[in-house]
C-alpha cells in the first residue's frame, strides 16, 4: 500500500485527481499520524477527525475534482483564523468558545481548492510571542522536542515538520511564519502587503500581519500561495542572474547573529554564487530606532486585540504587553515611521535585487512554560532569537525563510530572502535554486 504521509501537497493532489487514491484514504492516514504523535509534539489545539473525514468524502464527490489544485490535501490551520463550525481561541482562556459561523476567506479558498482542514493548531496567547505554549498546550519542535516550535505559528509549523499535514496556514506579524519555519526546517513566505487577504485579529497589528503558507518544499509553498492569493499557479522559472546582498548584521545590538546562523548564510551565499548570481556583502540601512518602532507596533497591536477580553483570564505576560501597548495605540495610528523606513530602504533595494540574511540570530528557546514567566524575560528571549524578521513587516515587503544547513544539535538552520514589493515570484525562484542545489530533509525523524 502506498503511504501518503510525508508526500508533498503536489504529489497528493495529483494522485487524488488521477484517482489513484481517495481523499478519505489520505486524510485518514494523516489523522492516524496525528493520533500517534501529537501527544509528544503538541501541534493541535483541536483535531477535526469526523468532520475532516466527512469533508474528504465531499471533495471526492465534487464534479470538478480533476481541476482542484489541492484535491484531498490535508491542511492544518492556525487557531487565529476562523474555521466554520470551530471556536477561535487564539491560545487564550479569555476568548469565546462559540463556533465560527463562516470560514475566513483564506480557509474558504483552501477548501474551494480541495483541501481538507484536519485541525486547528496551537498558538501563544493572542499570538504575541515566539514560543508556543499556554492553556491549550505546548508546541514542541519535532526535530528537538526539548525546544519550542517557535511562534506564533508554532503549532502549524510543528504539524508540517512532524508529517501530520503536508501544508499549514499561518500568519506573520513580526516573524510568526518565518521563526517557526526556520526552527522546524520548513519553507515559508510572508507575502507582501495586499497579496493575500489578512483579516487577522482586530486590525492585523496595524497592517503588519499577513497570512501565508508553511510547507516542506518550495513547490508546495508556491502552490499554496497561489491558492491563498486566488491567482493562477505560475510555472517555476529559472531566475536571471540577480544582485544579491548578504548581511550578517543584526538590527538589534543586544541580539548579535551567532556563529552557526552566520555560517549558514555564508554557505547559502556560496550556493548562489555557483548558481551564477552576483553576491556581495552589504548591510541594509537599519535605523537606530527600528527596535523601539517595532516594540510600539507589537505592543499596540496586542492592546487592540485584548480589548473586550477579561484581563483576569489572560496570562501575566499578555496583560503587561497589552497595558504597555495601550500607551502607544493613538501614536501608532498616526505614525509615519513605516513610510520613513520604506524610503530609507528603497535605495538599497534599487542597488540589490534580493537581501539574504540568517532567519534567526540564535536558537529558539526551550519548550518551557514561558507563559508563566515575566514579560521582560519573554521579550528578551524573543529579541535574542529573532531580531532579523520584524523590519520586513514594518516595510510590508515579501520575505521568505528557507531551510539551509543544520545546527550543532542536528536541528535545522535557515536563511531569509527579502525583496521589493511584488517580487514573491523572484524569491520563490531563488529558493527553488537553493533547494535543488542544497536539498533538505523534509520531515523530522519522529518514529
Amino acid at each position: 500500500m502506498t503511504a501518503w504521509v510525508g508526500r508533498t501537497a503536489v504529489e497528493i493532489a495529483t494522485a487524488v485527481r488521477e484517482k489513484r487514491v481517495t481523499p478519505r484514504e489520505v486524510v485518514a492516514e494523516h489523522l492516524d499520524r496525528i493520533e500517534r504523535l501529537d501527544g509528544r509534539v503538541g501541534a493541535f489545539r483541536t483535531v477535526r477527525t469526523e468532520a475532516a473525514l466527512a469533508e474528504a468524502d465531499e471533495v471526492a464527490a465534487r464534479g470538478d475534482l480533476a481541476q482542484l489544485p489541492l484535491a484531498g490535501v490535508p491542511v492544518a490551520v492556525k487557531d487565529n483564523v476562523a474555521v466554520r463550525g470551530e471556536s477561535l481561541r487564539v491560545g487564550s482562556a479569555a476568548t469565546s468558545r462559540t463556533p465560527a459561523d463562516a470560514d475566513h476567506v483564506t480557509v474558504a479558498r483552501l477548501r474551494a481548492a480541495g483541501a481538507v482542514v484536519v485541525g486547528l493548531t496551537n498558538v501563544p496567547e493572542l499570538c504575541v510571542f515566539c514560543t508556543t505554549e499556554g492553556v491549550h498546550g505546548t508546541s514542541r519542535n519535532p526535530w528537538d522536542l526539548t525546544r519550542t516550535a517557535g511562534g506564533s505559528s508554532g503549532g502549524s509549523a510543528a504539524a508540517v515538520a512532524a508529517g501530520m499535514a503536508p501544508i499549514a496556514l499561518g500568519n506573520d506579524g513580526m516573524g510568526s511564519l518565518r521563526v517557526p519555519a526556520a526552527s522546524c526546517g520548513l519553507v515559508t513566505i510572508k507575502p507582501g502587503h495586499g497579496l493575500v487577504p489578512a483579516g487577522i485579529g482586530e486590525g492585523d497589528w496595524f497592517g503588519l500581519a499577513e497570512n501565508g503558507p508553511l510547507a516542506t518544499t518550495v513547490e508546495d509553498t508556491r502552490l499554496m500561495l497561489a491558492v491563498l492569493a486566488d491567482t493562477e499557479v505560475a510555472d517555476p522559472v529559472e531566475p536571471a542572474p540577480l544582485k544579491v546582498a548578504v548581511s550578517l548584521r543584526s538590527p538589534l545590538p543586544i541580539a548579535p547573529v551567532t556563529r552557526p546562523f552566520a555560517d549558514a548564510a555564508r554557505e547559502a551565499a556560496g550556493v548562489l554564487i555557483k548558481a551564477g548570481h552576483q553576491v556581495r556583502r552589504a548591510d541594509p540601512p537599519y535605523p537606530a530606532s527600528l527596535g523601539t518602532t517595532g516594540l510600539r507596533y507589537w505592543t499596540a497591536g496586542t492592546a487592540v486585540d485584548a480589548e473586550g477580553l477579561d484581563p483576569r483570564q489572560l496570562a501575566r505576560r499578555t496583560r503587561v504587553h497589552a497595558a504597555i501597548g495601550r500607551r502607544f495605540v493613538d501614536g501608532v495610528r498616526a505614525d509615519r515611521s513605516r513610510e520613513e523606513l520604506r524610503r530609507r530602504m528603497e535605495p538599497f533595494f534599487a542597488e540589490h535585487d534580493v537581501l539574504l540574511t540568517p532567519t534567526l540570530a540564535g536558537p529558539v528557546p526551550g519548550a518551557e512554560p514561558w507563559h508563566e514567566r515575566g514579560w521582560l524575560r519573554n521579550v528578551l528571549a524573543n529579541s535574542r532569537c529573532s531580531p532579523l524578521t520584524p523590519a520586513w513587516n514594518l516595510t510590508g515587503w515579501p520575505a521568505m525563510s528557507v531551510p539551509f544547513g543544520t545546527l550543532p544539535s542536528g536541528a535545522p538552520c535557515a536563511v531569509q530572502l527579502i525583496g521589493r514589493p511584488g517580487t514573491e515570484a523572484t524569491l520563490l525562484a531563488l529558493a527553488a535554486q537553493m533547494e535543488q542545489r542544497h536539498p533538505w530533509q523534509r520531515t523530522a525523524p519522529l518514529e
